[in-house]
């Protein structure tokens, strides 16, 4: 779906990037000493070389709260994540590491879990026993990390622009080139930047401001036209939601791709003019500031240059970056770099409504997002409503989790 984050580019060599271009077909040819790389500002690239991630082995039993959860809520989405996995070659490996083990480790126990009867639940606490080892997920030592909350959140809009509804939601534009630059060179594995090609160049993209101030008119790629400029901010930020037309019906839009500029989290912005304390930073303060300030809100929303596109979706779920449909308490957002997709986390953490009602549930890697950086960082993914709007925008609270590894792995991981 989406997120929200700052990182500091590495350098990219001149290679890959032409390896793209000429792959792309958008040049004919590729000069070296004329190719012109992205300004450092407009993309935001991987932070493996900043951080490093560890595993500990342990015991179910050394599992905060392992037995109190409802295990079978999170074989439906693990069995989601398996029919993507299913479709991998069984000698790949799931990332650069041993310790994740190859795809044909994990199809046998998906292959397994198709099996196991809906809603038994000492049956499925036996299935995630019997066949994986748990292990602490740690950032080098530190097994503290930031969890926050996403959600769908739901628009009014209308097919065509009014005189009350002129803010666009945008399809990709056909000049926008995403670069995944491991494609290219394994060293590069993570990074990514986008930006168009112009005069034999591939240059930044055009930034939020530039687009919110016509940059991208007249080229029909407008799907929608909502009325709230702060809430049209936000749906960038969750990556996904919904559209209420005027008849009633809903219409579902996901993430297409985005503009390639670094993410800036407008929170940090209003702390540092005074507008917000630490403390009372949470999206609906954040939203509410926004909208009793027009002008100067507008201003902020400018400094995030991050700017996403979104298609039209069939079915009636949103759908994460591993290309499966999100489970509302069960899907969580991570850092790629580190985590593949698909993988059963245990997580530990504070409910976003009080900060003291522990969270404990088995939960499965299924998005990412710009903001979700580091070992030990997740995104929970509250699902759609109400309630889901208010425990996303409140969830700021530290924690941990558990990796769970197939058993014929474990070998493999480093103790």
């Amino acid at each position: 779906m989406r997120r929200k984050a700052i990182t500091e580019p590495r350098t990219v060599g001149r290679g890959a990037v032409c390896a793209l271009l000429l792959a792309t077909a958008a040049l004919g040819a590729c000069d070296l000493s004329k190719l012109k790389l992205p300004a450092p500002d407009a993309a935001p690239l991987g932070t493996a070389a900043r951080a490093q991630l560890t595993l500990a082995e342990i015991d179910f039993d050394d599992v905060p709260g392992w037995g109190g959860d409802d295990h079978a809520a999170a074989l439906a989405p693990f069995v989601k994540s398996c029919t993507v996995i299913a479709k991998k070659s069984a000698d790949e490996r799931l990332n650069d590491n041993d310790q994740f083990g190859t795809y044909g480790m994990w199809q046998k126990i998906c292959a397994e879990a198709k099996l196991i009867r809906p809603g038994n639940k000492n049956e499925d606490k036996y299935f995630w026993e019997s066949r994986f080892q748990p292990y602490l997920v740690r950032s080098g030592h530190d097994a503290e990390g930031l969890f926050t909350g996403y959600y769908e959140p739901e628009l009014e809009g209308r097919w065509s622009a009014d005189a009350r509804f002129r803010i666009p939601i945008m399809s990709r534009p056909d000049d926008l080139v995403a670069v995944d630059l491991g494609m290219h060179r394994d060293e590069h594995k993570g990074e990514h930047i986008a930006g168009r090609v112009v005069d034999n160049k591939l240059i930044p993209y055009y930034s939020r401001a530039e687009i919110e101030n016509g940059g991208l008119l007249g080229r029909g790629i407008e799907l929608f036209w909502v009325e709230d400029p702060v809430a049209a901010f936000f749906l960038h930020i969750q990556g996904s939601g919904r559209i209420k037309l005027q008849d009633g019906s809903t219409v579902r839009i996901g993430y297409a791709g985005r503009n390639g500029r670094r993410y800036t989290a407008i929170g940090r912005e209003l702390i540092a003019i005074g507008a917000l304390t630490q403390k009372d930073v949470t999206a609906p303060a954040i939203m509410d500031w926004l909208r009793a300030n027009p002008v100067h809100g507008q201003a902020i929303m400018h400094k995030n240059q991050s700017y996403i596109f979104f298609r039209v979706l069939d079915g009636d779920e949103p759908v994460g970056a591993q290309g499966v449909g999100l489970t509302a308490g069960r899907s969580l957002a991570v850092d790629r770099a580190f985590m593949p997709l698909g993988m059963p986390l245990w997580l530990v953490s504070t409910d976003p409504l009080d900060g003291k009602t522990p969270i404990r549930r088995l939960m499965v890697a299924q998005d990412t997002g710009s903001a979700i950086k580091g070992p030990v960082r997740g995104d929970v993914f509250w699902g759609h409503g109400t309630d889901a709007a208010t425990r996303a925008g409140l969830m700021k609270a530290s924690g941990r989790y558990y990796l769970l590894l197939p058993k014929t792995a474990a070998t493999m991981a480093p103790k």
